[in-house]
């Protein structure tokens, strides 16, 4: 008989950490160590819709939904390495022209800003990879509009509010399938409802994201998973082959899927070193000092975003 022991480990494997990022779990270690004694609640279904392409790609109306926010220049530092600026947060689902060109930043969720610097903003909003894809046949048309879905940890608000709105716009513009862009944690789990929302009323999605336990624990009808640092779900930065890649990879997920909760990891690496996956949200990595200060610096964000969803939401309730 043959025992396993760490003599007869094949020396090839690849390091433990070396597989997908647990969010849900570093996030609620990380909250506890703040002292919120309240853990975040994600949201889980067992069940999913699935809305199979009514046409080939090559015929459909495409559009995109994205969390990130367009540049508000009275709004505090959002450009590259920018530091968390919950000034720029929004709380009301924004529309603008797909044949524009556009100014999106994430300087107000939470992405990893240890390993990408907000620099290339194909890599979070594939907008011109995605003309190319019409101009090649690849698509059938862009739609007239993307939309921005607001980042908002109310799920109630999300589901009953911002979803209806997303859904009402994309049937004002003759979609057919969308394309979800998620960028932090909470992000990851707003598009995974919005693209619920849209398969259960007849439009086909895919999310394209790199929180796989986030949006797979919510379940989804497609998924293209990206191994990759929060904040580059359309691929390397300053790298346009991989996120023309990237696209393919989910256009390919999008018609080809037979049903709901497919996931397809894209084959494309960061970088030859994981390392980078031991850092977000990793409270082991903080000091007692580093701690108390982001304690702080979390309770000032939270704050600032209370006052503006609170203002935000007053005024679309007063028209």
């Amino acid at each position: 008989m043959t025992f396993l022991t760490t003599d007869n480990i094949n020396p090839g494997f690849a390091p433990e950490h070396d597989q997908p990022v647990p969010y849900i779990r570093r996030t609620r270690e990380w909250y506890l160590a703040l002292g919120y004694d309240n853990p975040y609640v994600w949201a889980h279904y067992l069940d999913v819709p699935f809305q199979p392409l009514r046409k080939p790609l090559s015929e459909s109306c495409v559009t995109m939904i994205t969390t990130a926010a367009l540049y508000q220049p009275d709004k505090g530092p959002q450009g590259p390495g920018a530091p968390y600026n919950s000034a720029a947060k929004f709380y009301k689902v924004y529309s603008s022209e797909m044949a524009q060109e556009h100014d999106l930043r994430i300087s107000h969720v939470g992405i990893d800003r240890k390993h990408t610097s907000m620099e290339d903003s194909c890599s979070w909003f594939p907008l011109y990879a995605l003309r190319g894809a019409a101009a090649s046949g690849r698509i059938g048309r862009l739609a007239a509009r993307f939309h921005g879905a607001p980042t908002n940890r109310s799920q109630q608000h999300t589901i009953e509010v911002d979803c209806p709105e997303i859904l009402a716009r994309c049937k004002g513009d003759g979609v057919d399938a969308a394309l979800l862009l998620p960028n932090c944690p909470i992000c990851h789990q707003t598009l995974s409802l919005v693209g619920r929302h849209l398969e259960a009323n007849g439009i086909s999605t895919v999310v394209m994201g790199c929180a796989k336990d986030i949006v797979e624990y919510c379940g989804v009808p497609r998924f293209l998973f990206s191994d990759f640092p929060l904040g580059n779900a359309a691929g390397r930065p300053h790298d346009p082959p991989s996120q023309a890649q990237t696209l393919e990879f989910g256009l390919r997920v999008l018609e080809s899927a037979t049903g709901p909760r497919t996931t397809m990891q894209s084959p494309l690496r960061w970088s030859a070193d994981a390392d980078w996956k031991l850092d977000y949200c990793n409270i082991a990595r903080k000091t007692p000092e580093e701690i108390a200060a982001l304690r702080a610096e979390t309770d000032h964000g939270k704050e600032v975003a209370k006052q503006i969803r609170e203002k935000t939401l007053a005024v679309r309730g007063a028209r």
